[in-house]
């Protein structure tokens, strides 16, 4: 009897290498380890009642809460503005100094120049089902990336069966969009898989960062399931932004899919079927990145190492009428190791 070997691609083991990293719910329910962390990041964006974008507010105008334990803000942000140090405790490194360890290494590459701006990931759709309208959607994602403010940095990544990064993270814009021209559509869509491996790249990267997702729906190719990626990038604190070139009704799996991870990471989802709804959608999340604001804590004692619900709110009277888009929270085992 002949042997059968199970060859996989270098996307399936890199794949599989970035799920195996995360810590199995055995491994989390039994460790007796308890995992510290350090800091962590929320990206905040406040409309009023109109859908008007509101600027200008303070740290001192913002309530956050850990499973209704109050925090204290580290860092602020508004807009591509570099973050400042808020809370006045020497424990809390400045964001405008470089802080040394005892051997006299940089350990914080300063914070404030790094974090300036929004690392900007797009994954960008090239399987089969985007041979219709690949050409404006490659125009759509091109005027987007010209469009982004100075201090942003931006990756262009495409997805079929396999991830390609065309071109890595980068303040040129014409780089980014010679990677993009470069994409050619075909093949079947593994769009969990690709995403996961975009995630972990991202979670590498110090500072804001946001995964833009052009997709045209299905998934048929995929290891991991969708709600575990969403699961990695709630952890990590980056939001998933989805344009899907699909009606809602045409495919409401997916529509689904796409509303849940974008909502449970804090970011949002756009459906949009013609050039000029695509268009509008970059727009919109173009003005999210250059509206929103970036807080930063250092986590009270809290005994739960589940899922911790994070709650921001503006402590205004005007701002109760506000509404509030941030992560919903996090689990401090979760992420990439």
């Amino acid at each position: 009897m002949k042997k059968r070997y199970l060859l996989l691609s270098g996307l399936s083991l890199a794949v599989f290498a970035a799920w195996n990293s995360l810590p199995s719910r055995a491994q989390r329910e039994q460790s007796e380890i308890h995992v510290v962390v350090n800091m962590v990041q929320v990206n905040i964006a406040v409309t009023d009642n109109k859908g008007n974008y509101v600027t200008g507010l303070r740290p001192e105008d913002f309530l956050i809460t850990e499973d209704a334990i109050p925090e204290k803000i580290a860092t602020f942000e508004e807009g591509n503005e570099p973050a400042r140090r808020v809370e006045s405790d020497p424990a809390i490194p400045d964001p405008n100094v470089k802080q040394a360890n005892s051997t006299g290494t940089d350990v914080t590459g300063g914070l404030a120049s790094e974090i300036a701006g929004s690392n900007v990931f797009i994954l960008f759709d090239t399987s089969n089902y985007m041979y219709r309208g690949f050409v404006y959607a490659s125009d759509a994602i091109a005027d987007f990336i010209r469009g982004l403010d100075r201090a942003d940095s931006v990756a262009v990544y495409t997805y079929s069966r396999n991830l390609s990064r065309a071109a890595p993270l980068t303040k040129e814009r014409n780089s980014a969009i010679f990677g993009l021209r470069n994409a050619v559509a075909g093949d079947d869509s593994a769009l969990y898989n690709c995403l996961l491996l975009t995630l972990r790249d991202a979670a590498r990267i110090p500072g804001r960062k946001v995964v833009i997702v052009f997709s045209n729906g299905p998934d048929n190719a995929s290891m991991v399931a969708p709600d575990d990626v969403r699961a990695v990038a709630e952890d990590e604190g980056i939001p998933i932004y989805v344009i899907s070139t699909n009606e809602v009704t045409k495919d409401p799996v997916s529509s689904n899919v796409f509303k849940r991870i974008s909502t449970g990471t804090g970011g949002k989802s756009y459906f949009a079927k013609t050039w000029q709804k695509q268009v509008e959608a970059f727009e919109a999340i173009r003005e999210d990145l250059g509206n929103s604001y970036t807080i930063t804590y250092y986590p009270q004692p809290n005994p739960n190492e589940g899922f911790r619900k994070i709650v921001v709110e503006v402590a205004s009277d005007a701002g109760k009428k506000y509404r509030v888009q941030a992560r919903p929270g996090y689990r401090p085992h979760g992420g990439f190791e």
